[in-house]
């Protein structure tokens, strides 16, 4: 009996060491996602690649920092065995802020349903708006194992909007199904990636690397780029400020020029609780706008540093150009005068290079890529450009309420086209 129980015992000893070593050796739920973004030159907004649905289909989306969810087109060809519309008053409605029953008469079908969520959905280039029917299906995305992408990772019921065709008929690019919000709201992209992964360790973080083929992180740093370049160290870090809108701004309180401090009214940047003033980020805005009364000090400031080099007739909707063959031609646009956004503190300055300040806008034509805003007495004072983000690392920590952001890429001997790709099916 002794020897029967000894023997049962080394079995179930046995079985317990095989089974923590297989535990040991599943590998653990992925935290971090990465997702290609493209520059459409034609429109200069940045699309991502998005795949969704049952059998699973690549869509393209436009990236917009601020919009507080994801909308697509489902008017036409959309199949999915996963589809679903949660009911009216529902959990899924109450995280999306709905308190309105859509109805539909016509034959039901995606984005056609009666007692189901409606969602306002917006055009965020043109402004329009259109109620949507609030709808779940899976979402996939690439998980990413320190400087290389990892397998797919699936989202069962990620919230978005069926919204109808006539939202992307104007200022979005001709092959887009819709648009990808990342604003601070409870089901844009990055939240209801941090509320699915969250027990996975996943950090509410995520990082633009804006370039014609840039780079979009979910989950905490580090991010690597090719040849090996780890984006941690180069990051400094000022306050991330969310809008009553769910939108992210941070807290500009000077600007210089060559570091010369450039007279502006410092009113206009403070940010007021109705969302007036202040400076936020913008994807959509393809150049950095400025209130009018900024825009002329900082161009008069800057054509002033720039005395010897020869103006040029301005191309809309820049209001400053000049004879490109008067620049010495480097990387980072060296012979530029700097900018400089000084933040919460005088030692925190975002300094915008000569490769992010000016544009080639003709043949033999650089522009200061800034545009006048008009005396708008609504909206931001100033709103950072997707062209003045390109090749910086742009962190948003919603968990530490931080924004983080490096130099020029370019200065490390790479950029934000350097993600290593290659491994993705």
């Amino acid at each position: 009996m002794a020897s029967s129980s000894l023997h049962f015992l080394l079995i179930f000893l046995s079985f317990s060491s095989f089974y923590l070593l297989s535990e040991s050796l599943t590998p653990s739920k992925p935290n971090r996602f990465v997702l290609p973004v493209q520059k459409d030159q034609k429109t200069n907004l940045y699309v991502a690649n998005i795949y969704k649905r049952t059998p699973s289909l690549k869509v393209p989306f436009v990236v917009d920092l601020n919009g507080r969810l994801l909308w697509v087109t489902c008017e036409k060809s959309y199949i999915s065995s996963t589809y679903r519309a949660p009911r009216c008053r529902s959990t899924q409605c109450a995280r999306a802020d709905s308190h309105y029953c859509h109805t539909c008469s016509a034959e039901a079908r995606p984005g056609c349903h009666n007692n189901t969520c409606g969602v306002m959905s917006v055009n965020p280039v043109t402004g329009l708006t259109a109620m949507s029917e609030l709808a779940q299906d899976v979402l996939s995305i690439q998980s990413t194992q320190g400087s290389n992408p990892g397998p797919m990772v699936r989202v069962p019921r990620f919230l978005f909007t069926c919204a109808p065709s006539l939202l992307r008929q104007k200022g979005l690019p001709g092959n887009v199904q819709g648009v990808a919000g990342l604003g601070h709201s409870p089901i844009s992209l990055p939240s209801q990636l941090a509320s699915h992964f969250g027990s996975a360790g996943f950090a509410p973080t995520f990082a633009l690397c804006l370039a014609p083929k840039g780079v979009m992180f979910f989950g905490d740093s580090p991010y690597y780029m090719l040849p090996n370049v780890e984006i941690t160290q180069p990051l400094s870090y000022t306050p991330l400020i969310i809008s009553p809108q769910g939108e992210y701004y941070m807290e500009v309180r000077s600007i210089k020029i060559n570091n010369k401090n450039v007279p502006i009214n410092t009113t206009l940047l403070s940010l007021e609780k109705r969302g007036v003033g202040g400076t936020k980020l913008s994807t959509i805005n393809p150049y950095t706008v400025l209130h009018h009364t900024i825009f002329n000090a900082v161009t008069q400031f800057f054509t002033k540093e720039l005395s010897g080099i020869p103006q040029v007739k301005p191309v809309a909707p820049f209001g400053v150009c000049f004879n490109s063959k008067s620049f010495k031609r480097t990387r980072v646009g060296a012979g530029v005068p700097n900018i400089d956004l000084v933040l919460h503190d005088n030692h925190v300055v975002w300094r915008i290079f000569g490769a992010n300040s000016m544009v080639e806008a003709a043949p033999g034509v650089s522009c200061l890529a800034f545009v006048d805003g008009g005396m708008k007495n609504n909206g931001a004072s100033i709103v950072i450009g997707a062209y003045q983000m390109e090749n910086n690392l742009i962190q948003f920590d919603v968990a530490r309420s931080r924004l983080g952001f490096s130099s020029s890429l370019l200065f490390f001997k790479t950029s934000c086209n350097n993600f290593n790709f290659t491994a993705i099916p």
